[in-house]
């Protein structure tokens, strides 16, 4: 029978220690209730000993997020009196509370940072757990840099502290100083040992990523008699960050077989949760980052379209819908075969394209896709147009691009009293204008492209990246728009990000039209 894994998420704790991504209260309450969606088991909602701050969000958390037993709210505390008292007035108001504190195991830590004995450090904890116990029945011991701490030190450490009453017993690897095989190793000894003497505590990981072996060790804990593993959204935390939940879960998930063990994750979540942290906490998701990259599930090569239109299984492990993704997204470049490009052509329905016709229709999408990098189905609909211009003999051949829009002129004034932006946008043979302010410069232009086009779409994402280096690099701008409850994705680049800025937000109207408007009829066949 599988075996179910419990998913204690440390975004909002050890993910905030990241420098910049600091959360207000609200945004804190956002993502928490995005994790409740997510339907993690666990939250660790802060450090409520830091600052004022901190305690109103757990305690707020608390409140508003664990108002039902399905989840419990937890907070970090060290093995002192004041920490473990700030962590229960905080987290008190939760139908399933917990506290969570940590301490030290390792020489290192003992020695150097409390300068104590390994003896007065154990009954520091012990007392601790004692204390904590005597406040609530859920108490968990962290014992900080477990992977480089003395085996038998550690066993005995955690054996005190059970027998004082802690109910899930974690195991930090700190400073992501472990290995998969001897991590697993030690995993199993505890495990072995944990089961015999109480085999109602959960054992519990918590690994960093400073070898990049983070999800790595996780598992191989798994594997070896893990209970409970410690991650946090997109990996984030301390230095290079944690494990990272939707790897750890869709790694479960894709080799249940080899695991055979689950998490309650509500996977078609995890992008959505990916994207709120991400923008909340100002920090960008790594672009080939499993899971939640933006090309996780991106396909250019033309090799392998190919082989994914042929057989989904021929390079696809995970299907993009399970983790909240539309299908599988096969990006046109200059590096796309002509099975990729025909497939698109098909799937928008554009006309009766004999073969020969593709070919010279291919040769311009190659010119064009050179130019502009990435192709849309907008784009797609300007080619098939322009082909059939150029051989039909039709006076009225003009009947796509009249259905876009194309960026004329923009000009966009930045200044703390009135930012300000104008912009010219033709569609067909009328051009529009519109002029607008807003609280920034994007704004202003956003608002000012919103009138000219006439969509009402929500903004959900805008990032900004360098592509090249210099005085003259090329800048991409990536969009989330919403329209009508359904999420389009555009892009575009530019040496001036005002200009990729307002030529992405065009791309995602383009895109709107083609899903949403594009009722027209299609051209004959045509002789080349």
């Amino acid at each position: 029978m599988s075996k179910k894994i419990w998913l204690f998420d440390t975004t909002l704790r050890d993910g905030e220690q990241v420098p910049g991504a600091k959360l207000n209260l609200y945004e804190k309450l956002e993502v928490a209730h995005q994790l409740k969606k997510l339907q993690v088991d666990i939250i660790e909602a802060g450090f409520p000993a830091s600052s004022e701050g901190d305690f109103n969000a757990v305690k707020q958390i608390a409140q508003k997020v664990g108002n039902t037993d399905d989840i419990m709210i937890t907070a970090l505390a060290r093995a002192v009196k004041g920490d473990i008292d700030s962590v229960y007035n905080a987290v008190k108001y939760a139908e399933n509370p917990m506290i969570h504190m940590v301490l030290g195991t390792s020489d290192i830590h003992v020695e150097k940072k409390f300068s104590k004995s390994k003896d007065q450090i154990l009954q520091i904890g012990v007392d601790a757990v004692k204390y904590a116990k005597t406040l609530m029945p859920q108490v968990q011991y962290s014992t900080e840099d477990a992977s480089r701490s003395d085996f038998e030190y550690l066993w005995k450490t955690i054996e005190a502290v059970m027998k004082a009453g802690a109910t899930m017993i974690n195991v930090p690897d700190t400073v992501g100083y472990a290995v998969p095989e001897e991590f697993g190793e030690m995993i199993a000894k505890l495990n072995d040992r944990m089961k015999n003497l109480d085999d109602s505590v959960l054992l519990s990981v918590h690994c960093h990523n400073d070898l990049g072996m983070a999800t790595a060790n996780t598992l191989a804990a798994i594997k070896n008699g893990a209970d409970k593993v410690e991650c946090t959204i997109n990996g984030i935390g301390e230095r290079a960050g944690n494990a990272a939940l939707e790897e750890v879960v869709i790694a479960l998930s894709t080799r249940s077989n080899y695991f055979d063990a689950h998490t309650n994750i509500n996977k078609k979540e995890i992008m959505n949760t990916s994207r709120i942290v991400s923008t909340l906490m100002g920090l960008d998701v790594q672009v080939n980052k499993a899971i939640t990259g933006d090309n996780a599930f991106a396909h250019s090569s033309g090799i392998h379209q190919d082989g994914l239109l042929k057989s989904r299984d021929a390079y696809e492990i995970v299907s993009p819908t399970e983790v909240g993704l539309d299908d599988m997204e096969l990006v046109l470049t200059a590096r796309s075969g002509r099975h990729a490009v025909k497939n698109a052509l098909e799937k928008l329905s554009i006309g009766n394209i004999e073969n020969e016709q593709f070919e010279v229709i291919f040769e311009d999408f190659l010119k064009l896709a050179d130019t502009k990098k990435e192709v849309y189905n907008h784009d797609l609909f300007i080619l098939v147009e322009n082909f059939f211009a150029k051989t039909s003999k039709e006076a009225n051949a003009k009947i796509y691009s009249d259905q876009f829009y194309q960026l004329e002129d923009i000009q966009v004034i930045s200044n703390q009293i009135l930012p300000s932006a104008s912009v010219r946008v033709r569609k067909g043979e009328e051009s529009f204008k519109a002029a607008t302010v807003g609280s920034g410069s994007i704004d202003a232009l956003y608002s000012a492209l919103q009138q000219v086009t006439e969509f009402e779409v929500k903004l959900m994402e805008y990032k900004i990246s360098s592509v090249t280096r210099g005085k003259e690099a090329l800048g991409k701008v990536k969009l989330i728009v919403e329209f009508e409850g359904e999420t389009y994705i555009a892009k575009a680049s530019d040496t001036d990000v005002i200009k990729a800025s307002a030529l992405a937000y065009i791309n995602a109207i383009n895109s709107i039209v083609v899903d949403k408007f594009l009722s027209i009829p299609k051209p004959a066949p045509a002789t080349v």
